[in-house]
């Protein structure tokens, strides 16, 4: 556990400075490194949720609950109450190819990959093993919380309804940093339970892409 923490740590610094080729690769590094503690402790690959048995179901979980958040995503971008939850001043600049780029890429390989592995996979499978379910996930989703202090550090300033709420005061940004790491500390109790009741780390992969990649298309046709 504490190997899985300093190299989180160390990521989450790295991944947040590097962007682009950089923070795939670091991504990939971290990805490979975890799984190698998990093994190192004596896990195997049904710990981290990648038993081959189990890919199938978790493959079908995953495509559920992208048509799921495709339909919800759909019916907010419609209706007026909600369409402004969507805008996001980082889209303004963002060409085609780059909205390509990062949905099909940077989501999937520089965000999902790392962070499923790491809360889902190798931190819930090693607390699991000692402590049961109830803890890895309280555990994983905790340190998943926390680990989005850095990226929600401009969230305030960068999204409008957010704005409205906290303000572009120095309070403001530290109160919108609080409610997002309380935010996803709540999705992550979330993917532990779906990477709990599927028995595999593609059903939360699925939820976290789709979330992600589908909230960039959304606000990039938005904009």
């Amino acid at each position: 556990m504490g190997v899985t923490v300093a190299v989180l740590v160390a990521a989450n610094l790295a991944v947040h400075h590097w962007t682009g080729l950089f923070g795939l690769v670091t991504a990939v590094l971290v990805s490979a490194l975890l799984l190698g503690v998990l093994f190192w402790a004596g896990g195997t690959l049904a710990d981290a949720g990648l038993a081959p048995g189990t890919l199938a179901r978790g493959a079908r979980w995953a495509l559920a609950l992208i048509g799921l958040v495709a339909v919800v995503y759909l019916v907010a971008a419609l209706l007026p109450a909600t369409r402004a939850l969507f805008e996001d001043r980082r889209y303004s600049g963002m060409t085609g190819s780059e909205l390509l780029l990062r949905v099909f890429l940077l989501v999937p390989v520089g965000t999902v990959l790392v962070e499923e592995i790491a809360f889902r996979g190798v931190l819930y499978g090693l607390v699991c093993r000692d402590r049961g379910a109830a803890w890895a996930t309280a555990v994983s989703s905790l340190l998943f919380g926390l680990w989005h202090v850095l990226p929600s550090l401009h969230l305030a300033t960068a999204k409008p309804a957010l704005t409205t709420v906290f303000g572009d005061s120095a309070t403001g940004a530290a109160l919108a940093v609080v409610a997002a790491v309380l935010f996803t500390t709540a999705a992550g109790v979330l993917l532990c339970a779906l990477r709990r009741r599927s028995g595999s780390l593609l059903a939360p992969m699925g939820l976290h892409w789709a979330v992600n990649a589908l909230g960039y298309l959304v606000g990039f046709l938005l904009r």
